[in-house]
């Protein structure tokens, strides 16, 4: 911990100790506010937007910024990820197929129309097409990586010289409009149509509020953390193969597939030397998986400096209250359709509004928050992850050098 010109510089150990806290202040927060719970709010972004506030409040008072090391947090999204890929059967990859093709070919039109609409609004205010593009698919499907990635060359080419800054802006608010929208979707379509999942499972993540908590041993968890272990130092040997001919993805991406390929390669009965069967779907890894996305989506939430969008907020609240309703139609109007308006189609549709708005985490946050309530859905959690870390990064690297192009 270091104070230097008016910056309180917190290290990874505290920054993790502060993520922990904030979880536990969202938890209680829940509890205490039964709307909340009712709208399946995740527990890390009640906690993350009211520390965000605080910390708002404290630099604007007294000019003290917070900055956080946030590398332990990165690798809570590769544990997260891996934990996913452990849990995928290729009875459910086989099942999912339909639904994947379905819900991709529904994104890709919605990415289109989402940079048609930042554009359009763009336009109404006097602004240029890129600003409209950084209010699309650059910051809000690409999120906060997309749009530090791309801002700089947007400010060569376009002389557009908060391109960085309107970029962040989009994807923060983004963030947080994806953050709450996912849970009350999904309780609007489970009580509307009158939906629950066709058997009661364990969960992917965490534990369902209905079912008993179940005993976790602690050889239980080392067996987890192994499995994990091996599934990540697979998944960055591939990586780093991957990177020799010229295909670059996010590490928690090869290390979800690592997940994947080895549950389903490997017999359920073949021997291993802790004595254990593979960890696939067992209360442990569902545990970890819990622990890391609630750590990492508070961390993320906590961290955000809100007080650097204040000067940017008219154009960027028109065009994101604009693209909110045009996620909330085509959630509504095409994705719950298009996926049979089954409770699958309805916890997908929670996750569907991290993908449009938010973030790939904020995706499986909102899917959490929804099977804790209702019950588990594996469909939705290989599906919408495999879209969204997978398949839409590389359709939007392409989209946005043509969209720039185009305008």
């Amino acid at each position: 911990m270091e104070f230097d010109n008016g910056i309180l510089h917190l290290g990874g150990f505290i920054s993790v100790t502060i993520g922990i806290i904030v979880l536990f202040v969202g938890k209680r927060l829940n509890g205490a506010f039964r709307l909340l719970k009712e709208y399946s709010i995740p527990e890390p972004v009640t906690g993350g937007l009211l520390f965000s506030v605080l910390v708002a409040i404290l630099y604007t008072t007294t000019g003290v910024k917070i900055e956080f090391e946030l590398s332990a947090r990165d690798f809570l999204l590769v544990y997260f990820f891996t934990t996913i890929g452990i849990n995928a059967s290729l009875k459910d990859l086989v099942k999912g197929g339909k639904p994947l093709i379905i819900l991709l070919a529904v994104t890709i039109g919605y990415m289109v129309v989402q940079n048609l609409t930042g554009v359009s609004i763009a336009s109404a205010f006097g602004l240029s097409a890129p600003v409209g593009l950084l209010g699309g698919s650059i910051s809000l499907i690409g999120g906060h990586g997309t749009a530090i990635a791309w801002a700089p060359r947007i400010v060569a080419e376009y002389n557009i010289n908060n391109a960085m800054e309107l970029g962040i802006a989009c994807a923060t608010f983004g963030l947080i409009l994806a953050s709450v929208m996912g849970g009350p979707i999904a309780k609007l379509l489970i009580n509307r149509y009158k939906l629950q999942p066709s058997e009661q499972e364990p969960l992917d993540v965490g534990v369902s509020d209905a079912m008993p908590e179940r005993p976790i041993g602690h050889f239980d968890f080392l067996d987890a953390i192994l499995a994990i272990h091996v599934c990540v130092i697979i998944g960055a040997l591939a990586d780093k193969e991957l990177e020799l001919i010229g295909l670059q993805l996010p590490l928690f991406v090869s290390c979800l597939f690592a997940g994947i390929l080895v549950t389903n390669l490997i017999p359920k009965n073949f021997p291993r030397f802790s004595g254990t069967t593979w960890p696939s779907r067992k209360p442990a890894i569902s545990l970890i998986a819990d622990i890391s996305l609630g750590t990492f989506l508070a961390m993320s939430l906590m961290s955000m400096q809100l007080w650097t969008l204040v000067d940017l907020a008219g154009p960027i609240f028109t065009i994101l209250g604009c693209q909110f309703l045009v996620a909330l139609a085509i959630t509504l109007l095409v994705v719950f359709p298009a996926l049979g308006k089954t409770y699958d189609a309805a916890v997908v549709c929670a996750g569907f509004g991290g993908i449009s708005l938010g973030s790939t985490p904020t995706a499986m946050a909102n899917m959490s928050a929804v099977t804790k309530r209702y019950g588990a859905s594996h469909m939705a959690f290989i599906t919408v992850p495999l879209v969204c870390a997978f398949f839409i990064d590389l359709v939007n690297a392409l989209f946005i050098p043509f969209f720039l192009a185009k305008f």
